[in-house]
């Protein structure tokens, strides 16, 4: 399963992303999905607070992608979303963030997307020296520090929630 994982079409473009910005950062295969921040932290053997997870909003006029970036332990606040990229939001449902990430719900990674997405990343990351995000597979994570992370993601760095 590892290997399979590993040749995903997905997975090869967060490890090629990870490669370009000049991350050394070896891709975690699960033998079960880790479809919540609870799941994933028990995977990883770390506080759920260090999940890196990936939500993805549309911007209502302009149709870009939106990733917010969060820790595991919050809810992103839609407000705060709103206010930073100043264009209303909404819910991307399954098929938008497959077309437009190249991931599935479950997988998204924060780097590695088919269209380059606005991004905004959690603060409350940023105390960790290590986190924990998806890789493009839901059996898949990787460790990474979060200002390399911020870095290759170009993320801009505010509350969100």
């Amino acid at each position: 399963m590892i290997a399979k994982v590993l040749a995903n079409a997905s997975v090869k473009r967060v490890q090629a992303a990870l490669a370009e910005a000049g991350i050394s950062a070896d891709i975690i295969v699960t033998e079960e999905a880790t479809p919540s921040s609870q799941a994933a932290a028990a995977k990883h053997g770390c506080d759920v607070a260090q999940i890196a997870k990936s939500v993805i909003f549309r911007a209502m006029q302009s149709d870009s992608v939106v990733l917010v970036i969060t820790s595991g332990a919050n809810r992103v606040d839609e407000s705060l979303v709103v206010a930073a990229i100043g264009e209303p939001i909404g819910r991307a449902d399954a098929a938008y963030v497959k077309a437009r990430t190249g991931f599935s719900i479950g997988g998204v990674a924060p780097i590695g997307h088919l269209t380059p997405p606005i991004t905004l990343f959690d603060e409350t990351l940023i105390g960790f020296d290590v986190i924990y995000p998806a890789a493009g597979h839901p059996h898949t994570g990787f460790a990474v520090a979060p200002l390399a992370l911020v870095r290759a993601a170009g993320a801009r760095v505010l509350r969100v929630c």
